[in-house]
């Protein structure tokens, strides 16, 4: 009896063990390669093939690398994570008729995408959708990344929380999209968003948009020592029913943008605001404009000339 009794109490202990196996076989750090197999560990001498099959493999909190050049697919994120395509190579994502990379992490949750191409296959029968979506989690930073060729946002934080949310983007490249990046929050967390070193060109619709049109949040953006050229709008900050939309443009350029250099749309209620300090507006078809009592602050210290319609400013203020 005693022996049938330790012969049970081996195979539970066994079957536990088994139990917990998968998680704790979860790496701090996984590999992925243009010639790997998602079969294999993700390992550095055993990488994985494409982001999404490593990211099942990769512990929360932990890092994704590419070893090599490779189109690496899209993928869905639910958790804190770093994907760095490594410098110096090109590490993409190639997507049609769908997004390239999701975020629906957790409330506490940040996401950092460095050194990543994004394609959305412009000119495709099907072109990606969105490169970058925030659906939920607490921040987002892309950093040294090319988001270009989708159809509707190369960036979209379209989140409903009542949390605040953060989003970085540096040393990036924004181009060929419907809109470039835009923000909207559904609940009443703010969203900040802050584009520094950012290119954000030929995208048809709108350059950057902070949309408050979505709940009660403030959307606030901040966008410095950028380039925002030949889009639609380079700028528009849009207040809703609801929530604010504001914009600050700092030791930046809003060139060449064919119907509006900055718009400060109020026309929905809420205040809408673009704010300028040592930043060029010209070549624009109008470049400053003010929907609905939208406020276009200046202190004193941009170029606004050489557009078809310079616009005036509605608020001066007055540097300290």
């Amino acid at each position: 009896m005693m022996r049938m009794n330790l012969a049970v109490v081996a195979l539970a202990a066994t079957c536990l063990l088994m139990a917990v196996q998968p998680a704790a076989a979860q790496a701090t750090r996984t590999w992925v390669s243009g010639v790997g197999d998602d079969a294999n560990p993700c390992s550095r001498t055993a990488p994985c093939k494409t982001f999404a099959g490593a990211i099942s493999k990769t512990a929360a909190g932990g890092e994704i690398n590419a070893l090599d050049p490779g189109g690496f697919g899209a993928v869905t994120i639910t958790k804190s994570i770093t994907i760095d395509g490594g410098g110096g190579q090109i590490a993409s994502t190639l997507v049609a008729g769908t997004n390239g990379i999701i975020i629906n992490a957790g409330a506490t949750d940040t996401v950092t995408l460095r050194n990543i191409a994004i394609d959305g296959i412009a000119g495709a029968p099907s072109p990606g959708l969105n490169g970058v979506r925030l659906l939920s989690g607490a921040a987002l930073h892309v950093e040294h990344c090319t988001i270009f060729g989708f159809s509707q946002i190369g960036i979209d934080v379209n989140v409903n929380t009542a949390s605040g949310v953060s989003v970085f983007v540096t040393d990036s490249v924004l181009s060929h999209n419907a809109t470039g990046i835009a923000a909207k929050n559904a609940g009443s967390g703010t969203v900040s968003v802050a584009l520094q070193r950012t290119t954000v060109v030929q995208n048809s619709s709108i350059g950057f948009r902070a949309d408050g049109s979505g709940g009660t949040a403030p959307i606030n953006g901040a966008v410095s020592d950028s380039l925002v050229a030949g889009n639609g709008t380079g700028v528009q900050a849009n207040g809703g029913p609801s929530g604010t939309g504001a914009i600050h443009v700092t030791r930046s350029s809003i060139v060449n943008n064919f119907t509006n250099g900055a718009v400060a749309n109020a026309s929905a209620g809420k205040p809408a605001t673009v704010l300028f300090s040592n930043t060029l507006v010209t070549g624009n078809g109008t470049g400053i404009s003010s929907v609905g009592g939208g406020g276009l602050a200046t202190y004193k210290n941009n170029a606004v000339n050489g557009n078809v319609t310079d616009g005036v400013f509605t608020v001066t203020i007055t540097p300290e």
